[in-house]
């Protein structure tokens, strides 16, 4: 299916006994694992001690600081194209980005897929570009800010993630279970061309097959892709709940070790074993129309974009706002400059 055809997914809802944390198991086998013993209560503590990183405070579109135990909030997931063949470098661009918002009244959860290519202001550098610039930019505050600028929600916690944790993750469980939507061959996590290769039809994948295909969009497009990766995720989590998963759960813990970032504390995420328990989960998922576009940039460079379709963001934005209860969008408008790269 065509970029031009793609449309707002708002796939059916999902009832189940588990969190969609399941974005990324972390934050499922954090809150789980304080209901499996003191040895891994303490190693996830530990674990999320290490790993915590306030980019930036409270989020300016918030009077004060939300607390899950009580309130709605909302959660930025950054996919980091890092890799130790690439030096796990702190500018590396984002390579997926998914926000998550939590109605703490109905137990559910709105799960928005960006596109990497999307077109978009970043307040950081002053001008038009793709979203995915926005950390190699300025880290998760310049991706945070551009993304509540975009939507006009706030964006109370962000997890960063980088394709080491993604791949030691998906093999700490022992292979994940996808349904390969088509034949393709794809570079590996240290870029090697053509590395993996993998059949259409339901299989087990470890975790560089789970990358590829995560990564990959020569037969389709961002927006596809980016259902791939919601699937992945989604695989990943019924794997981690799954009982026969609990003995992994040291393994996968320190998978996720020094690859992850949060502004979450360890008290915060067991705000979530509410979710995690709930019997009555509603989960939906979206993406966002566009078309392609290519636009001049003012080196003269003919740059390719998805340009977003303004009609469905603003329906993409209500949905959110609702969600979250949020009546008004109170931040100031930002004037967007001509288009630079």
């Amino acid at each position: 299916m065509g970029r031009q055809n793609a449309t707002l997914t708002k796939k059916r809802k999902r009832r189940r006994r588990i969190f969609w944390f399941a974005v990324f198991p972390l934050l499922l086998v954090a809150a789980l694992g304080a209901s499996y013993g003191t040895y891994l209560y303490k190693k996830a503590e530990g674990m999320m001690s290490g790993a915590f990183f306030d980019a930036r405070g409270k989020s300016d579109l918030r009077d004060k600081k939300v607390d899950p135990h009580i309130d709605n909030v909302s959660i930025l997931f950054i996919g980091i194209d890092e890799s130790e063949k690439r030096g796990f470098a702190e500018n590396a661009r984002s390579d997926a980005l998914m926000l998550a918002t939590l109605n703490e009244k109905e137990k559910s959860v709105k799960l928005l897929t960006i596109p990497r290519d999307s077109y978009v202001y970043i307040k950081e550098v002053g001008y038009n570009t793709k979203i995915n610039h926005a950390h190699s930019y300025g880290g998760p505050r310049a991706t945070i800010e551009t993304v509540e600028d975009l939507l006009e929600i706030p964006v109370d916690y962000y997890v960063r993630l980088d394709f080491e944790a993604f791949m030691a993750v998906v093999d700490a469980l022992g292979g994940i279970d996808v349904d390969v939507p088509y034949a393709f061959s794809e570079q590996n996590s240290r870029d090697k061309a053509g590395a993996i290769s993998l059949e259409s039809g339901w299989q087990k994948l470890d975790g560089e097959e789970a990358l590829a295909l995560a990564r990959t969009r020569k037969l389709d497009n961002d927006i596809e892709r980016g259902k791939r990766q919601q699937e992945i995720m989604k695989a990943i989590a019924k794997k981690a709940a799954s009982g026969a998963s609990i003995a992994k759960y040291g393994k996968v813990i320190d998978a996720i070790g020094d690859n992850m970032r949060t502004d979450m504390t360890f008290d915060e995420i067991k705000a979530f074993i509410d979710y995690a328990v709930s019997g009555d989960l509603d989960i939906e998922s979206y993406t966002i129309e566009g078309h392609d576009t290519r636009i001049m940039n003012s080196q003269g460079q003919n740059i390719y974009y998805w340009q977003l379709d303004e009609d469905n963001l603003a329906e993409v934005k209500g949905k959110l706002k609702d969600h979250l209860d949020i009546a008004t969008y109170d931040g100031t408008e930002v004037a967007k400059p001509a288009t630079q790269e």
